[in-house]
């Protein structure tokens, strides 16, 4: 499901997926859709939780690493998958499970 709304998500983004909930400012393009299914994905097969809790502390170990938010942002792995992926629209017929974990 996508929501446009004018609120969420903050900042620069475009868009951004809050428990398989596309939120956006605008209307997505097929690659962006297909981002954050991707994203959907790997929500689902970490449990929700286990996504936002990897997620935030990898981000956390990138930022240290890089000192640069949008550097440490592009690094994460779930991000790496989804941007590595977006424009094959049918990758998520062939995408093994925990595929993420091969883009650390």
């Amino acid at each position: 499901m996508t929501i446009l709304n004018r609120f969420i998500p903050f900042g620069t983004f475009k868009a951004i997926n809050l428990c398989g909930i596309i939120f956006t400012k605008m209307p997505l393009l097929p690659r962006e859709v297909n981002h954050e299914v991707i994203h959907t994905r790997q929500l689902l097969e970490l449990a929700v939780f286990g996504f936002y809790l990897w997620y935030v502390m990898e981000w956390g170990i990138r930022y240290i690493k890089y000192r640069n938010l949008k550097q440490a942002y592009y690094q994460i792995c779930f991000e790496r998958e989804a941007y590595a992926n977006e424009s094959d629209l049918t990758y998520l017929k062939k995408r093994k499970p925990f595929a993420a974990f091969k883009y650390l």
